[in-house]
Parts: C-alpha cells; structure tokens; sequence
C-alpha cells in the first residue's frame, strides 16, 4: 500500500485579505509558513517517506513544499539545497477572471450574493472570463492519468501541494467524490490529506493529526 498526500497551501496574503486569487502570485503569511511547517512535522510524525513533490508553478504552493519538507531528512528530494519538484501550472488554481484581486464581502455587496454564490459554489458555472470548477477538472484529469497516476501504480508515496480547487479535483480523479459534491468540501490551508492506496486504487484517507 502506499500513500498520495494533498496538501493545500499555508495562508497567502490574500487568504487573510479575503481576496480572490486565482493564478495571481501571493506570499505566505508568517501564519502560512506556520501552517507549511506544522504540515511538514506531520509527514515526518507519520514516519511517510516522500519519493516525488508535485506542485503548481504558484509561489505560495511552491514555499509550502520547501518549508514543509526543509525539517525532514529526504536527501532524495534535495539538490544544492533546492526542493527537487515537478511544478506545472495544470495544478494551479482555478482562474477567477475578472474577480481576482477582488475582496470576496465588497464583490458579493456589488453583485449580489447569489451571484457571487453561484460563481463560487456551482460546478459547471464560470466567473467572468474565468474557470468553472468543470474547467479545472477538466485540466487536471489528463495531468493526473499522464504524470501522476503512472508513478502511483509503481507504489511511489507521491505529495501534491496545490490549491484548494485543483486538489479537488483531484479528490473527483480519486473517486473520493461526486462532482455534485465536491463544492461543499472545504479544505484547510496547510492540513495534510493522507489519502491510502492499493494497486493505484483508493482505500481510505484522512488528515494528519
């Protein structure tokens, strides 16, 4: 059996803000880099041994996985002091359009909170000149089949640090739900999510305590 864990960035800036981020670059909060370091002392808690780091090309992502794992002794996932991941923008966020960089209180006061609910909230339903969370499954998928899947079947303990909307998707790849479910899943910045697996096939999961 082995292991996929999905990890969720620390707290961005923007996070705290209450802003839609979308593929826009945002730094870690000192909460954030808290969050990346506590998700790291978990993995290592949990005694689970990493063989491949999985990112999106976005920098809160990216520093969450060097934090997280800078504590933990992989000398295989470190070269010349650099995290050796695999970073795509397939596993970025989903693109909120024309909403990003938008306080999500003052955006549901211009719009209307329905509106805004439905943009947040349905599956198939984009903001303006934005992704729905269709789209991001939709560019996720083949990622996941192509890249990931392969080394899982090999039984590699794979960690993916990613953002709230591309993990869920992933969490849709899985099986683990519905896409008619998937919206109400709500998933804490910097909580590992050990997901266990048999022959690339899903077991249980659960987060790290």
């Amino acid at each position: 059996m082995n292991k996929l864990i999905l990890l969720r960035h620390g707290q961005s800036q923007w996070n705290l803000e209450n802003k839609f981020t979308g593929w826009k670059n945002v730094p870690l909060t000192p909460k954030g880099e808290s969050e990346a370091k506590k998700a790291g002392e978990l993995i290592k808690k949990h005694k689970i041994h990493i063989d491949t780091v999985f990112s999106s090309v976005l920098e809160r992502a990216n520093k969450t996985a060097e934090i997280a794992l800078k504590k933990i002794d992989f000398i295989n996932l470190w070269e010349n002091d650099k995290l050796i991941m695999t970073c795509d923008k397939n596993l970025n966020e989903r693109d909120y359009g024309d909403l990003v960089g938008l306080n999500k209180q003052e955006t549901a006061e211009k719009f209307g909170k329905e509106q805004v609910h439905t943009w947040r909230r349905s599956y198939d339903i984009p903001p303006p000149n934005g992704e729905s969370l269709k789209d991001v499954v939709e560019r996720v998928s083949p990622y996941f089949k192509e890249s990931i899947k392969p080394l899982l079947n090999q039984n590699k303990n794979i960690l993916i640090v990613a953002h709230g909307n591309s993990l869920r998707a992933m969490m849709i790849e899985l099986g683990m739900y519905k896409a008619e479910e998937i919206s109400k899943i709500e998933l804490p910045t910097g909580s590992p999510l050990c997901i266990n697996l048999n022959k690339g096939e899903l077991v249980d999961f659960y987060y790290l305590d």
